[in-house]
């Protein structure tokens, strides 16, 4: 395992604080790695339950060799100080509901033809799912993956939620708690590349990207996700599952 080198001093700072850390609360559960491509740009899409995921989903690709350019929400890059670490380290802020969301995504767009990784969390936000499962997704990963014609890699989480419950403050570092991050096969969207960039096709590749995931999180929970996903809209479980147009942006 060769961990990754990131050009910006900032980032490597960063992770160099953060990595012992992690491995001071985790016990981790790192599968599928071999997936991750050994060159060029991709797309690592995973589930989003708690404000610690990030970092965790971080921290396996990281220690992976790739240091993900994560697409977070604007509002973070306003916080003083925490704001320009996340520019110096090339995170790429998403505007919501506005015509800025467009640039985020030609941004995301740029750095995987760069080669870089791009981190994203599909829904946007954490799930509404009570039971944690993914939630229907919007539709910025197949944007950027339609655009950018760069491998989609599936990843699952699931543990971060006992370290830091889902909504909650109540930071639960120790005993040290099973983090398992499962990466599993590019998802194949081959076939819509040429096709016209309109509402089916986007659905058609968000929902392939979303499917895989709830694949992988099935293995790791040993049980079957529900039939539909929770509709964050509305708060019901869907089965005919039509994601939003908004570019998903995750929380870093």
């Amino acid at each position: 395992m060769t961990i990754a080198h990131p050009a910006s001093r900032t980032y490597r700072i960063i992770a160099g604080i953060l990595r012992p850390f992690l491995f001071s609360i985790t016990k981790r559960d790192w599968r599928g790695a071999e997936h991750l491509p050994s060159s060029g740009g991709f797309i690592a899409a995973g589930n989003h339950m708690t404000n610690i995921d990030p970092l965790t989903f971080a921290h396996f690709l990281y220690d992976h060799g790739h240091a993900p350019r994560v697409l977070a929400k604007a509002s973070l890059f306003k916080i003083p100080v925490v704001g320009k670490l996340l520019l110096r380290t090339g995170q790429i802020p998403v505007l919501r509901n506005s015509s800025s969301a467009a640039h985020s995504l030609s941004t995301g767009v740029e750095a995987l033809r760069e080669g870089s990784c791009v981190a994203v969390f599909p829904e946007g936000t954490l799930t509404r799912d009570p039971d944690l499962w993914p939630m229907v997704a919007k539709t910025g990963v197949a944007r950027l993956a339609l655009e950018a014609r760069v491998p989609v890699i599936p990843i699952a989480q699931w543990g971060m939620q006992e370290i830091l419950p889902q909504y909650s403050k109540k930071f639960r570092p120790f005993p040290r708690k099973l983090v398992s991050v499962w990466a599993g096969a590019p998802v194949d969207l081959a076939d819509l590349y040429d096709r016209p960039r309109d509402a089916a096709t986007l659905h058609e590749a968000t929902n392939r990207v979303m499917d895989a995931i709830t694949r992988l999180l099935e293995e790791i929970r040993q049980e079957k996700a529900p039939a539909g996903r929770v509709d964050p809209r509305t708060g019901e479980r869907v089965l005919d599952e039509k994601p939003t147009d908004e570019p998903g942006e995750p929380r870093a």
